[in-house]
């Protein structure tokens, strides 16, 4: 009887017809794209039909196909022209698919109905914007934010007369700001539009005077970090509904408008980093909160008075503006005031705090001006930074002075309390969160310590979430930065309902609410960035009735099968073990820790004492916390580094264990090769190639003896950069190496580079992200990203590696005397556009060294980029070095360099493991970060 209903069941399960209720042109387009896109959800399955069985991320209205709303689930592939057949479609939000790539497709025009085009946020695709986009006439928000689209913006967009919402920030656009003529639109045209949001791009030329008029609705005007140039046009002050102006980073000259004043509704104003002239214009009357007029060339003058008629200003920003004279008491007593950055100035003079301060005052930066005096009435030794002032001279006044430069990162504990940051054990849910980053071109505080600004992450995102069907159990802030751009990160930790991962739709909802600004947040606009999240729950009743019998008669018939085979097995297995026990290196390691040794060959300790000399101290070439390095010759005659631990190290026992199972892995000409090890008599010991430079550090601060100049310096960058991509790309499985530094860059006989010490190593998980209970690496080189959320990524070793960049371009230490080198560099990019004033002394008589530095720079900063999906991968970085050195007719193969003969000969040291190393360490909890 069983097996008879059984047979029924599977005769049922595979004559099933799907009665298809999708209109048959809307199935083709999804069927075309369940073809192009990988890591569709599970419940795409060709034989089920969209509409009628629910695809998870499509919504349909009857028949037609009216959504697409997948968000942050890792879809891969290109935009297929077969989705312009989904004619009913009005909502495509694919957002945070970093995998989708390639150009829109020229058809896009032909999606009449789209209202919420398009939601392509944060994803990679490139190419032109179609004209045809000026076709979709019904479009009110057009999302193009954080891609890599280049050429210009076409003048069609023009015709999209109900479009509120324009996005194409972080993007590669060039040329003019499109404006109308007889026979073209332009975004004048846009009279509905609340949000131009148009920064960091590569737009040139002057602003057209045109492109403003009294009748448009604009809100926020967003023009940062490109190439604009001329001067800022008057008929700006005509659009009165204005409330951020945002233009700093850019070639504007001349003087700033005098109407600009008539815009009572402007809250933020950003016009830093320019070449504006004249005088500075009177904003009374304004609502000013937050005021940036820093590195403009205006006429000398005082401080004006008209800041004491804002009383809702929270941030005054006047670095290096040649403001003058003394600076007015009463400014520190604005009631709101948080931040006041006069640093770089000509003020003189004697600086009062008087009794009536204003309690939210954070910051007084008067840093480099000509202040001679000081006193206050209140304790203000942690609040005023006064350096680089005639006072400091006098003793009296060192309690103020050499003050330390505050971080520009705040943590939050309360987020880790939960214990998924400083736990040994790590609790279940923190397994299962989703980070994101909350990023906000302006906001109208600058206290990222005060906890009162992030209260909406509680009070009104989480329930706003909860609200839209998102199983959320808590929403929780892990930090707050300033990134390079000036744009307030949150990174965000999402965690789910009860023992319950996150499914697609929760993270689809999560993204379309945010990047969709469904949600209303305090500070005005933003946009939302995630880490992937992989750690989606398997699909629960996709396969069919038929599959499943099958498997399960399957699987009955394997039980027996397997348990038969092995209990013979396990038979066979004990004889061996107990025939191999005595000549296995390992039998004395416990359960679990034995490495998984690929090709390293095991010396016995009689074997390394023997090839160097017994241990002597002639062999002895370095010495650390791990224990002491030795030079040895083989019985091959090849020479080899081995690196004995001090008896009783549990962390190098760790560490032991880690460069084994590493590097006995990988085989690349650019990282250091992993000969053997030694686990003989209670020793640790591994051996290594001999490595006859010493490190690039003892290079570049002169006590190898090698001298480095610029080609030299180029050609070690790029042997670094291939050994760090073979290790993240080509290494099976892939290798985190989590502490790149100078010191663990060893330089070969013909100085080719060689990445090496890979104690605090890791593999990179299947889903790219792996948890750590505690951060590890060294300080001046650590990803903040990784220290911030405690997530390690490949990314985490391009940050190190721009940090090893711009060592190779200055020669200094990445700290030194209180100074951080990324710190140093972005503050020259941004006062001077250059860095040669900080080029290493060493290249300064070199004719080659503005051959391809500044380009190098630039790629160094990128790889420095805050957030970690912004920094290009390890072989992008590759072939850009190698485009450098093909611009500079430097044509060579890394192992064709001068032999070290060279460079004063051959040398007996250069191992990372000296004692005057900087020291890898391991952070727990929220130490500090130098930024």
């Amino acid at each position: 009887m069983i097996l008879r209903i059984l047979v029924y069941l599977l005769i049922f399960s595979y004559g099933w017809v799907v009665v298809a209720r999708t209109n048959p042109t809307d199935l083709t387009a999804l069927r075309s794209l369940k073809t192009q896109w990988k890591n569709t959800p599970p419940n795409w399955r060709i034989k089920h039909d969209p509409c009628d069985q629910k695809w998870e991320g499509i919504f349909c209205n009857k028949s037609r196909v009216i959504k697409i709303i997948l968000p942050g689930t890792n879809l891969a592939g290109p935009l297929p022209k077969d989705i312009s057949l989904l004619s009913e479609l009005q909502t495509l939000d694919l957002s945070n698919n970093r995998g989708l790539t390639g150009p829109l497709p020229s058809n896009i025009g032909n999606l009449k109905n789209l209202v919420d085009l398009s939601v392509l946020v944060a994803c990679n695709f490139s190419g032109p914007i179609p004209e045809s986009i000026g076709s979709l006439t019904k479009l009110i928000h057009l999302f193009l934010n954080s891609n890599k689209f280049n050429g210009s913006i076409p003048h069609s967009i023009g015709n999209l007369a109900n479009l509120v919402w324009l996005d194409l920030s972080d993007n590669q656009l060039e040329g003019h700001l499109p404006v109308s003529n007889s026979t073209t639109t332009g975004l004048d045209m846009l009279l509905k539009a609340k949000h131009f949001h148009l920064g960091q791009n590569k737009f040139s030329g002057a602003i057209s005077p045109k492109l403003f008029s009294s009748n448009m609705d604009l809100m926020h005007f967003i023009l940062n970090e490109n190439q604009l140039n001329g001067s800022i046009p008057d008929t700006l002050g005509l659009v009165r509904t204005l409330e951020v102006i945002r233009l700093d980073k850019n070639f504007f000259s001349g003087s700033v408008p005098r109407n600009l004043s008539k815009l009572t509704g402007v809250t933020e104003l950003y016009l830093a980093n320019n070449y504006l002239s004249g005088a500075i214009p009177d904003f009374t009357g304004m609502n000013l909160q937050y005021l940036d007029l820093s590195n403009n060339s205006f006429d000398p003058t005082t401080i004006p008075l008209w800041f004491q008629t804002l009383p809702n200003l929270t941030t005054i920003m006047m670095e290096k503006t040649r403001l003058e004279g003394h600076v007015p008491v009463a400014l520190f007593s604005l009631p709101q005031l948080q931040t006041l950055l006069l640093r770089n100035n000509q003020l003189n003079g004697t600086v009062e705090i008087s009794a009536n301060i204003s309690s939210s005052l954070h910051l007084i930066d008067l840093r480099n001006n000509f202040i001679d005096g000081f006193s206050s009435s209140v304790d203000s030794k942690d609040l005023i930074m006064i350096d680089d002032n005639p006072l400091c001279r006098k003793p009296e006044a060192t309690q103020i002075c050499n003050t330390v430069q505050p971080s520009n990162i705040s943590i939050f504990p309360d987020c880790a309390s939960v214990g998924c940051f400083v736990d040994s054990k790590l609790p279940s849910d923190c397994k299962r969160l989703y980070l994101g980053y909350l990023i906000f071109r302006t906001f109208s505080f600058s206290n990222l310590e005060n906890n009162s600004n992030y209260l909406f992450l509680r009070n009104d995102l989480q329930p706003f979430l909860v609200s839209h069907g998102v199983p959320l159990k808590r929403v929780c802030l892990v930090s707050s930065t300033m990134d390079i751009n000036g744009y307030l990160v949150l990174s965000i930790s999402f965690f789910p309902h009860g023992d319950t991962y996150f499914n697609r739709t929760g993270i689809s909802t999560i993204g379309n609410v945010l990047n969709n600004q469904i949600f209303n947040s305090p500070y005005g606009p933003y946009f939302f960035r995630d880490m992937s999240y992989n750690s989606f729950p398997a699909a629960e009743g996709s396969k069919s009735i038929g599959f499943i019998i099958g498997v399960t008669m399957c699987s009955f018939m394997l039980v027996v099968l397997t348990t038969t085979a092995g209990v013979y097995a396990y038979r066979q297995r004990k004889i061996a073990q107990r025939a191999a026990k005595s000549n296995n290196p390992f039998s004395s390691w416990n359960e679990g820790e034995v490495p998984q040794v690929k090709g390293a060959r095991w010396f016995s300790f009689e074997d390394v004492k023997r090839c160097t000399n017994n241990f002597s101290h002639e062999s002895e070439i370095g010495v650390g916390g791990y224990g002491k390095v030795y030079k040895g010759k083989l019985e091959s005659g090849d020479l080899v580094a081995i690196k004995r631990a001090q008896l009783g190290s549990l962390q190098g026992a760790l560490e032991f264990k880690t460069e084994i199972e590493l590097l006995s892995r990988v085989h690349h000409k650019n990282v250091v090769n992993l000969v053997g090890f030694c686990y003989d008599k209670g020793e640790q010991m591994l051996i290594y190639e001999y490595v006859p430079n010493g490190s690039l550090r003892e290079a570049l601060s002169g006590k190898s003896g090698i001298q480095l100049n610029w080609t030299k310096r180029l050609k070690i960058a790029l042997g670094a950069a291939r050994g760090l991509a073979y290790l993240h790309e080509l290494a099976d499985p892939p290798i985190i190496h989590r502490d790149i530094k100078s010191d663990n860059i060893l330089l070969g006989e013909r100085l080719n580079a060689k990445v090496a010490d890979f104690g605090l190593s890791t593999l990179l998980s299947d889903d790219g992200a792996q948890f750590t209970t505690q951060v590890k690496g060294t300080l001046g080189y650590l990803d903040p990203e990784y220290y911030m959320t405690q997530i390690l990524t490949e990314k985490s070793d391009v940050y190190s590696f721009g940090v090893v960049m711009l060592e190779l371009v200055t020669g200094r230490f990445p700290l030194e005397k209180n100074k951080y080198i990324v710190r140093l560099v972005r503050e020259e990019l941004k006062e001077t556009g250059n860095v040669f004033s900080l080029v290493d002394p060493a290249m300064h008589s070199e004719s080659d060294i503005l051959s391809g530095t500044e380009e190098f720079v630039k790629l160094a900063m990128r790889c420095l980029e805050d957030i970690g999906d912004d920094r290009p991968s390890m072989s992008e970085v590759v072939k850009e070095i190698e485009k450098m050195i093909e611009a500079i007719n430097l044509n060579f193969d890394v192992e064709s360099i001068t032999t070290s003969a060279s460079y004063g000969g051959v040398r007996d040291s250069g191992y990372p493991y000296s004692s005057n190393n900087n020291v890898s360490f391991d952070i727990i909890g929220s130490g500090p970060v130098v930024r």
